[in-house]
């Protein structure tokens, strides 16, 4: 097999967790997560928010449809962040222009400033989470994992 590592083996009993990249993972999406929500709490935001306002960051407006794929949360569950998103003036919806059936979603200039603050407190965390690795390293890093879930997706 090409690229085989011990993890590639069908022997169970060699197994060892810290040889498994999903291990690894798992455990960085999870310290991620935590770390994110203690940062965002104070400014009265959770990740679920976060996700939203970063996927919109720099964009005119997406769909709801669009949002939840960039978020990674099911559509019915993105209907109900983005309706509790506009009760509070973070963004505003309307639908789409070419299709009546589709919302789509902008920043208010609430939810601009709220992107910002936001922004802020992740750029802290990334920093910290990547202070030893070179900017060469980041890119091969997102490179390897943008092919892997492309495997996982096809």
């Amino acid at each position: 097999m090409q690229g085989a590592s011990p993890v590639d083996r069908d022997d169970q009993s060699k197994f060892d967790m810290e040889d498994w990249p999903f291990y690894w993972l798992t455990r960085f999406a999870g310290r991620y997560q935590h770390e994110m929500e203690r940062g965002l709490k104070p400014i009265g935001l959770d990740v679920a928010r976060w996700r939203v306002l970063m996927t919109l960051r720099g964009k005119e407006a997406l769909s709801v449809s669009e949002i939840a794929d960039h978020a990674i949360v099911k559509l019915p569950t993105m209907t109900k962040i983005i309706q509790r998103m506009q009760a509070d003036d973070l963004v505003e919806c309307r639908q789409s222009h070419t299709d009546g059936r589709v919302t789509v979603v902008q920043l208010t200039p609430k939810g601009a400033e709220a992107g910002d603050s936001a922004w802020k407190i992740a750029n802290r965390i990334y920093r910290r989470a990547f202070e030893e690795l070179s900017p060469k390293d980041v890119s091969t890093l997102n490179k390897l994992l943008r092919n892997i879930t492309r495997s996982l997706a096809g």
